[in-house]
């Protein structure tokens, strides 16, 4: 969920206390964790100098970062902590040593293996599914173990809990093997950790005790952060996932060279890796992200896979590396003959924006990835078919790009001011849209939700603010009113000067204020039509994270609303009936009262009969709503025809075709992994029907109600900007 500028800015002139050293191999630890904390203290948005204060904070943060469930410390541990480090963890930092990161996890590391074989003890005993006593789920509020014993009796508790949770869903065979694999698969993380992890926890956790927003990323991290940007990267075009200690293949990326070769299935475990002609690297117990490193390389380079398939089958695979686009997160559409509930069909388009990407490295590159772009090309296609109104669809949009949330609001206004974003000295800076041309006049929908965050916001905001389209869904966004710059260590400190090696600075510099004055920060932005909605919730906002920067106003711009009215209260008295007669909606605010009241108990019972009784409750609810369901005359699916970057110049357009989701299964029954929801709509190849013919596979959309009723009431808003349209040439 972050905003960020899209370019770096090397910060050589900030004082930083360094040693005068020639730099080494790799960067010396204490350099860079003094440069991180030189650079939060000077370029962060708060100017908070590193002091006692943050010091204390810093410790909490960095315990809950390790034992964020409060299971492997005890408050005794906790509270030597406090005495040895809480007031002093400033003066260490500055020196640059890193002793109590290292002297905290060791007794993390210390504690998990106690527990794990603690818990490997209550595993090879006969649980007790008969008594009375509970469990709680979420342990991030509740206190640490007073002491040792206490620790054993909540680990006691919390193993009886997972094996009786095993022994209800069948999905194995014995609840023992499965529960001790998954804590052996835990030791084994543990023992991946490296004393640069450790470093980097630490200096992310420095670098989030100033805001939620601001990180430290190693190089890794920063190569990853690059790749959700530009939405591509030069590798084979795999998935992978730890398993066993193996990387296994996950998914197989389309259009990837893995996936054109042939060669390689989903499942398969890698047990070494080799470039080109040089010798294997065996990648058995190897983490996960090295494994990954190895795979990827230059485009047209030769890597060789070592493969387990079949269970002990061993072959090797050559690929050669290509461009691998992340196509399920670029902006997608959509074009629907929908009818609304008196008969009369519209054509309507929905945009999904996943993010607002673009590439980090643009440099005036044209033809550089941009989310602005791509939403041009699907918007004109849109058009060109006669679409008589737009939603564009946030919903789990985190954010992304500053200047492509301004471009993007540009498509839809003539020009003016978009947002405004203040530093911490109070200079301010006016974001504005220059161009005067209108890719879309027609009418206009924003739909958010909870997750709509950052970026997101900015556009929903300026959106409302210029009266330019009804912003619909959750009572309001994330609400993310930061922006971060990318600060890479080696060119801000010229003593780092070991490439991306140290990694990367990432803090808040400004915060930013929609053209109305009022920031998103923590409130977001407020839709102007609620839909019920089961993310909507006080745990999925700014406003649940620790240390969030204030909310707080300043002076609004001049700018020039639109002309056209949004008739927002019409559509709310219109929407509201259909709102409480859909099932759907009522079976959201059911699991929502459901959710609220199991967040206050915050426990689960330990007793096998009450847990049967639990999940055949459960069950009985999803036989009973699908029963409902067909009692109910089905509503007739829309035509709908998906619209890719792919296919948005192609003459003939590829339907979707809905697919009922399967019944619920008896938890009493045999499981297997395959999956109950219904096709993802993010998937972005088509695929093969009956006939031979492609089609995008999707969801009915009447089980998506919030999505339904976003298309019904803009119809509506269609119809009343015709009848307004009429009104008006005839007053003339």
């Amino acid at each position: 969920m972050k905003l960020h500028r899209s370019f770096l800015i090397p910060f050589a002139a900030i004082s930083l206390l360094w040693r005068l050293d020639l730099p080494a191999a790799e960067p010396d630890p204490g350099q860079v964790t003094i440069s991180v904390a030189r650079l939060l203290e000077n370029v962060h948005y708060s100017k908070q100098r590193l002091d006692t204060a943050l010091s204390r904070r810093l410790l909490r943060n960095y315990l809950d970062a390790l034992d964020y469930n409060h299971l492997f410390f005890t408050q005794e541990d906790v509270n030597s902590f406090t005495a040895q480090w809480a007031d002093k963890l400033d003066t260490e930092i500055l020196a640059g040593r890193t002793l109590a990161a290292h002297q905290i996890y060791d007794l993390f590391k210390q504690r998990a293996e106690e527990r794990i074989a603690f818990a490997k003890e209550i595993i090879s005993t006969t649980p007790n599914f008969e008594g009375n006593g509970f469990v709680e789920i979420n342990r991030q509020k509740v206190p640490w173990p007073a002491n040792e014993e206490a620790a054993r009796n909540v680990w006691k508790d919390r193993v009886t809990s997972e094996l009786l949770q095993e022994k209800l869903s069948k999905k194995t065979t014995d609840p023992v093997i499965a529960v001790t694999k998954r804590y052996d698969q835990f030791a084994r993380n543990l023992s991946e950790q490296t004393p640069e992890d450790v470093l980097k926890t630490f200096l992310l956790c420095l670098a989030q005790t100033y805001d939620p927003h601001s990180e430290y990323l190693s190089k890794n991290d920063l190569e990853q952060f690059s790749i959700n940007m530009r939405l591509s990267l030069s590798g084979i075009g795999a998935k992978l996932r730890a398993e066993d200690g193996y990387a296994r293949v996950a998914e197989l990326l389309p259009g990837g060279p893995a996936m054109k070769s042939g060669k390689i299935k989903v499942g398969d475990k890698i047990a070494a890796v080799a470039e080109g002609e040089k010798e294997f690297v065996d990648c058995v117990d190897l983490k996960l992200d090295k494994v990954v490193g190895m795979i990827r390389g230059k485009k047209d380079t030769i890597v060789r896979l070592q493969l387990i398939t079949n269970g002990t089958e061993r072959n090797v695979v050559e690929i050669k590396r290509d461009e691998v686009k992340l196509k399920d997160e670029e902006a997608r559409a959509e074009l629907l003959e929908w009818t609304k509930p008196n008969g009369q069909t519209v054509k309507l388009g929905i945009i999904v924006l996943p993010s607002f990407y673009g590439d980090p490295d643009r440099n005036g590159n044209p033809n550089a990835k941009s989310t602005t772009r791509d939403v041009l090309a699907l918007l004109n296609r849109l058009k060109a078919e006669g679409i008589q109104g737009l939603i564009m669809d946030l919903r789990r949009d985190g954010g992304g790009f500053l200047d492509e949330a301004v471009n993007l609001t540009g498509l839809f206004i003539k020009k003016g001011p978009v947002v405004q974003a203040r530093s911490w000295n109070g200079e301010l800076t006016v974001n504005r849209d220059k161009d005067p041309t209108i890719s879309y006049e027609g009418p206009m929908m924003v739909l958010v939700n909870r997750q709509s965050a950052s970026a997101s916001e900015i556009f929903a905001g300026a959106m409302q603010d210029y009266g330019r389209a009804i912003i619909v869904g959750d009572s309001k966004t994330f609400g993310k009113g930061t922006v971060q710059q990318m600060i890479e260590m080696s060119r801000a400190v010229p003593f780092l000067a070991n490439g991306p090696e140290a990694g990367a600075l990432k803090p808040t510099i400004q915060k930013f204020y929609r053209i109305s004055g009022g920031s998103t920060q923590l409130r977001g932005v407020e839709s102007d039509l609620i839909l019920p909605s089961i993310y909507d919730q006080p745990e999925i906002g700014e406003e649940s994270l620790k240390d969030p920067l204030p909310y707080d106003t300043i002076t609004a711009q001049e700018f020039d609303k639109w002309e056209k009215p949004l008739h927002i209260d019409e559509l709310r008295r219109r929407a509201e009936p259909r709102i409480q007669q859909n099932t759907e909606f009522s079976y959201v605010k059911e699991d929502l009262n459901r959710i609220h009241k199991k967040t206050l108990e915050n426990r689960i019972s330990l007793n096998e009969a009450a847990r049967r009784a639990e999940m055949a409750e459960e069950t009985s609810r999803k036989e009973q709503r699908e029963k409902d369901r067909l009692s109910h005359t089905k509503d007739k699916e829309p035509r709908v025809y998906r619209i890719t970057l792919d296919n948005a110049a192609k003459k003939d357009l590829i339907p979707v075709k809905f697919v009922e989701p399967k019944p619920a299964k008896d938890p009493s029954a045999p499981q297997s992994d395959e999956e109950d929801a219904p096709p993802s709509d993010a998937i972005t190849e088509p695929q093969l029907d009956k006939e031979g013919k492609p089609a995008f596979k999707s969801s009915p959309i009447r089980l998506d109600p919030v999505k339904q009723e976003a298309l019904n009431i803009l119809s509506d808003l269609v119809e009343l900007t015709k009848m307004e349209g009429t009104t008006t040439a005839k007053r003339k």
